[in-house]
């Protein structure tokens, strides 16, 4: 008798990285439409995903069918999930400040410098030597960052100042995957996310405090939650299991597209021709970075 062959594990993964691309693109739009702090919207986004990230994570994060999906949570580990999570709150404070302040596609383009900056940890810190690639990734990415800020000091120091904000949430989001990275030695993708999620809102729940705390519109809130932290990591922590670097690297650009698309079309922030230069020296870094290595 035939059997029915089940669908392969990854076969929707390049469809969710996609997706969960295209999910996280809208993230500083809502930060802009919410009518709380941008501290406040970094809060919510975490603390409304929680429950709906824990649900997951007791469903589908087992590592196997013996053990829950929180098994073997040690004091380090623990203390690793939660400097995630406090790596994740900076990396949110300082971009939702800078996406007030610097365009949409530059505030996206250069919060995801993480996909450079993780060489350079290797680097200094793990003693690991580059290859060629990633020397022209580094390359490639300090110029167009460089041209970058040199046009937003032209246009305003307002838009520099949100350049460089934006430059620091790439740096706390690095710290944010050395550190869950390791956790996810231990757990998988869905209780990882959790836990630092948790201790982010934790965190953030101080400073969001300060001013315009409660939304009179919880729609931006609640979909950054949903589409953001929910659906966009959620579908791209499932995804990169699957896919090549090179892939992910790609689907990664549709994020600065969308924005850029939203950009022009909601506040008319149509970049010029240097701007695209500089642009598409960090969309190749993005991808030169993210190349498989040879052997």
């Amino acid at each position: 008798m035939a059997t029915i062959s089940s669908p392969a594990p990854g076969r929707w993964a390049f469809p969710a990285m996609i997706t969960g691309s295209a999910c996280l693109a809208f993230g500083p739009w809502l930060v802009r439409l919410a009518d709380v702090g941008p501290l406040a919207s970094a809060f919510w986004r975490q603390a409304l995903a929680v429950p709906f990230l824990f649900g997951l994570a007791f469903a589908f994060g087992r590592r196997d069918e013996a053990g829950p999906a929180f098994a073997g949570g040690t004091p380090r580990l623990l203390g690793l999930a939660a400097l995630a999570g406090v790596a994740f709150a900076g990396d949110l404070s300082v971009w939702h400040l800078g996406i007030l302040r610097t365009t949409l596609a530059n505030a996206t383009l250069l919060a995801n410098a993480a996909t450079f900056l993780l060489p350079l940890y290797g680097l200094f810190v793990l003693g690991q030597r580059l290859t060629r690639m990633q020397w022209w990734a580094l390359a490639s990415a300090a110029a167009g960052v460089t041209l970058l800020l040199g046009r937003s000091a032209e246009l305003s120091p307002r838009h520099l100042a949100g350049d460089l904000l934006c430059l620091a949430a790439a740096v706390f989001y690095t710290i944010y995957l050395v550190a869950i990275e390791k956790v996810r030695g231990t757990w998988e993708a869905m209780p990882a996310l959790a836990l630092a999620t948790l201790a982010s809102a934790i965190a953030l729940a101080p400073l969001a405090a300060s001013a315009s705390f409660w939304p009179q519109d919880w729609t931006p809130v609640l979909a950054l939650a949903i589409g953001s932290q929910v659906v966009g990591q959620g579908l791209i922590v499932y995804a990169v299991r699957h896919l090549s670097p090179l892939v992910v690297g790609l689907s990664l650009l549709v994020q600065p597209a969308i924005s850029a698309g939203v950009g022009a079309w909601r506040f008319g922030e149509v970049p010029g021709p240097w701007e695209f230069f500089g642009a598409a020296l960090v969309v190749a870094a993005l991808v030169i970075a993210r190349l498989p290595s040879r052997r």
